[in-house]
């Protein structure tokens, strides 16, 4: 009976041993996969892939940034001279074009001469600037000037205040509108938690009767199992259109009823944590304040809050993370506007929204598919430190405690 029980434990132990092992490969080929497709976006040209951009010989610029590109064709950038070119007009050209220029018989026989139409068209028109597939490229034309492709640059990435994935010919892959936009919702959605999410926590811990804590406790942590679209929905039926009609707003979509949300949603996470944090404070520690002639508020914001710091920043980290990391609530709430925020009423976007609004849009492999997972990586980073963060405060509390 003893060899059988000893065999049975071996048998767990290894089943256990291969189980971890299996979690913890999958976990690390899951990031190792992130990373791999999310720097992949450094190897994909400015301009969108099969595509280039032709001037006429004569012009004198040599190469343009993606800002500059989109700038040109959206006819923000008029003259050649604002990007240190000669004084001229620029003429922005699409590959479209040149059939309304020429009557198809011109083009030949399943469109051989397309190269040399598309060359004259370049030659005959100095401040020309064409965007054509790269297999029409008339190279063999003097008059045309093909401007070296570069990839997109991490500058580009991290730096850039326009994200426009789709945008034609160069998109834009700017971060800042979008990370602004994910801290500017969670900043102020924890500026609203924190008070009320201590308050109730204080009242659990030392002021509510045990009859009322019992009630309480599984009601809060009941929150925390509501699905996140459940608040969404909520946020768009109710929130967004008071918000709208109380502060008068055109939208009610915006940062403020993200963050609104995101506070209800970080509320049971920062009340559990922190209610358990104060309810570990030594018997010893409160009678002692009390014998001192210390009243019970005296002994809450003296003792039991100083002792139960490092837990209650440890909720305040967890719930920044849980505020982070939300998408379905946020996505339905927010607006969805990438632009980098200026105030808590316009519409903001944030990183997990637009991953799960873009990703099944966007083509695999391309440059916008690999920017969503650029973007994962990012967030996979900023919740790693997050919880290295909690970790490192509640082993403070530990040692504290010991």
């Amino acid at each position: 009976m003893k060899q059988f029980r000893q065999t049975i434990e071996r048998l767990v132990k290894v089943m256990l041993t291969i189980s971890g092992s299996i979690t913890s490969l999958a976990i690390l080929l899951i990031i190792i996969f992130l990373f791999k497709e999310g720097f992949g976006l450094f190897n994909s040209p400015s301009v969108e892939k099969g595509y280039a951009l032709c001037v006429n010989a004569s012009n004198t610029i040599e190469e343009l940034n993606s800002t500059q590109i989109k700038q040109i064709f959206d006819y923000e950038i008029t003259n050649w001279n604002e990007i240190n070119g000669n004084n001229e007009d620029i003429i922005p050209f699409y590959f479209d074009e040149i059939f309304s220029m020429y009557s198809e018989e011109e083009f030949g026989e399943d469109y051989v001469l397309l190269n040399e139409k598309l060359g004259e068209v370049i030659a005959q028109t100095p401040n020309i600037i064409a965007y054509i597939p790269e297999q029409y490229l008339p190279r063999e034309n003097n008059s045309v000037k093909i401007l070296p492709q570069k990839n997109i640059q991490i500058t580009d990435f991290f730096g850039g205040k326009e994200w426009l994935p789709t945008a034609t010919p160069a998109p834009l892959f700017g971060l800042l509108p979008l990370i602004m936009g994910t801290l500017w919702v969670s900043f102020f959605a924890i500026l609203i938690a924190l008070p009320l999410g201590m308050g109730v926590a204080i009242y659990m811990s030392e002021l509510a009767g045990p009859r009322t804590r019992k009630l309480l406790k599984p009601a809060i942590e009941l929150l925390a199992g509501i699905p996140s679209v459940v608040y969404g929905f909520f946020g768009l039926v109710v929130l967004v259109p008071l918000i709208q009609k109380a502060l008068n707003l055109p939208v009610g979509e915006t940062a403020f009823a993200g963050s609104l949300i995101l506070a209800i949603m970080a509320l049971p996470t920062i009340i559990t944590i922190a209610e358990d944090a104060m309810r570990g404070t030594p018997r010893a520690m409160r009678e002692a304040s009390l014998a001192l002639g210390a009243n019970r508020w005296q002994t809450i914001y003296k003792v039991i809050v100083p002792y139960a710091s490092s837990g209650i920043m440890a909720a305040v980290v967890l719930g920044i993370g849980r505020a982070i990391g939300e998408t379905m609530a946020v996505l339905m709430v927010t607006g969805n506007a990438a632009v980098i925020p200026t105030s808590l009423f316009q519409s903001v976007r944030t990183i997990p929204a637009t991953i799960a609004a873009e990703l099944g849009e966007a083509p695999a492999g391309g440059a916008h598919y690999q920017s969503l997972f650029l973007l994962g990586c990012i967030l996979f980073i900023i919740t790693m430190v997050i919880s290295a963060s909690a970790e490192f405060i509640s082993k403070r509390q530990h040692n504290k405690g010991v």
